[in-house]
């Protein structure tokens, strides 16, 4: 793809339109990305809605912004990392579904010739590193000799060098879930040297972090780190014994109490959710004791006032919830992220329940915050959010809900999020077969679909959608009629 200097920005819905300015001149800031897979979007201490304890993220949420609703519009792994890293939405980035041998076939996986916001920032003169899980290629045969490549389905796959999307520094893995042996492969390493660590996963990428962040102090260049921690992701029972000790006594019949999407003890989903909820919460305190090691890092050589630190997540989990125990799927459990974003030099520390800001228009957002707006391809499709993160601009925004069958476009869910309702359509084959509409403020837990006693309400979204899918080449704008 051919890097452009036009940046095009589709608005859904309601706009308080303010043009963006460039950027005063100033010091190149770091970048620390951090992000945590399949983290709900509640479970932070400093939310206060789950019994989780988070000292480490509640303390960078008071040094910075916390946005509260903050969502991932394809929830799921591959897809959502795939707009993270070219600020497409799926049906042009090709990544419609989770990258690994079923889905192959279909050219799921990230592009080569994609122009990721990592290719731009080490076109601007950055060093870039990536440590943890990356989950972007697609599984190809021989297939790598690891365990969760043994099965009916492959996923993990080693990352070529010309396939890191100009990341430099290189300690990673495709996907590959226990957590307590994790494995990666080296900057030089070739696909058939991965090597296995007597570690739990966040403890050895913090190890590795901490140590990234001690060799660029020397540098006379700006970094980009990437630490992808796989943790809360399944399985939740490999953590470390000492955060499960901080969740033995946890009182889950009172934690379910008014939750009416929890669904009873002695169902599936139900004990799904009991038997779960106790680990998960242990993996997210654990994942926040190293988020801080690396913070600390930043503080003690002088490095993060000039950073810009995010935390967030790929999207989060339902956990038996809706009797569904995954994430790929419209609910609040699924869709809402955590999103932390740290820059003292820049940012005046507040919290921002408003601002609906997604995974993937941190893109876009984080260029334009570093002074690189007009390096910010044409092909980018999300919204750059950077004035309104600097507290410059507000923006009313809507956005998008994806799931794509990988084999089969005209087969799946399209949808909007509203500031107040969550609004989705399914297809079959290019047929509408299931609509659904929740209003969130009325009925937080999305328990009662009002679609067939809202027509009005059902067509005026049905043509937001419709324009919105036009607008960003996607066909299953045909299958809608408003």
């Amino acid at each position: 793809m051919t890097k452009t200097k036009q940046h095009q920005i589709w608005f859904i819905g309601a706009a308080l339109a303010a043009p963006i300015l460039p950027m005063t001149a100033q010091s190149p800031p770091n970048l620390v990305f951090i992000m945590a897979d399949q983290y709900r979007g509640d479970a932070l201490g400093c939310i206060g809605k789950e019994p989780v304890k988070t000292p480490s993220l509640d303390k960078l949420a008071s040094e910075g912004i916390l946005f509260t609703n903050a969502i991932s519009s394809y929830p799921v792994s591959s897809p959502a990392r795939a707009m993270l890293m070219t600020g497409m939405y799926p049906l042009n980035n090709k990544v419609t579904g989770n990258c690994n041998s079923d889905t192959a076939p279909y050219g799921v996986e990230i592009s080569q010739d994609a122009r990721c916001w990592s290719d731009v920032l080490k076109d601007m003169n950055y060093h870039t590193g990536y440590i943890g899980k990356w989950h972007l290629d697609s599984p190809y045969k021989p297939y790598v000799d690891t365990y969760n490549n043994h099965g009916r389905i492959a996923w993990n796959e080693w990352c070529p060098p010309e396939r890191r999307h100009g990341f430099e520094h290189w300690i990673a893995y495709g996907t590959y879930d226990y957590h307590l042996k994790p494995m990666y492969w080296n900057t030089t390493a070739p696909r058939d040297s991965f090597y296995y660590v007597n570690q739990w996963g966040p403890a050895y990428e913090a190890d590795r972090a901490i140590e990234y962040i001690q060799d660029q102090k020397e540098r006379q260049q700006p970094f980009a780190l990437v630490v992808s921690m796989n943790p809360p992701h399944t399985g939740y029972d490999l953590v470390p014994d000492k955060y499960k000790e901080m969740y033995k006594n946890l009182d889950i019949e009172t934690l379910c109490a008014n939750r009416p999407d929890i669904p009873a003890k002695g169902t599936e989903m139900g004990d799904y959710f009991r038997n779960n909820i106790r680990n998960y919460y242990a993996c997210i305190t654990g994942v926040d004791e190293n988020v801080g090691r690396i913070i600390d890092a930043l503080k003690s050589n002088g490095l993060f006032n000039n950073t810009i630190v995010v935390f967030t997540s790929d999207h989060g989990i339902c956990m038996g919830a809706h009797n569904n125990p995954g994430k790929d799927i419209f609910y609040e459990e699924a869709m809402r992220i955590p999103m932390i974003i740290s820059w003292p030099d820049k940012i005046k520390p507040r919290k921002d329940n408003r601002l609906m800001i997604a995974f993937a228009d941190l893109y876009p957002s984080l260029l334009s915050m570093m002074g690189f707006q007009e390096e910010i391809p044409g092909t980018v499709q999300t919204f750059d959010l950077s004035r309104e993160i600097l507290g410059k601009s507000k923006r009313e925004i809507v956005q998008p809900y994806y799931y794509v069958q990988y084999d089969n476009h005209s087969t799946g869910y399209r949808g909007l999020r509203t500031a107040t309702h969550t609004f989705v359509v399914h297809t079959t084959h290019g047929k509408i077969d299931e609509t659904v509409l929740f209003d969130r403020t009325k009925d937080p837990y999305q328990m009662n679909n009002i679609a067939q006693s809202s027509p009005k309400l059902v067509k005026q979204l049905s043509k937001q959608l419709q324009t919105w899918l036009r607008r960003t080449n996607d066909s299953f704008a045909n299958y809608l009629n408003p």
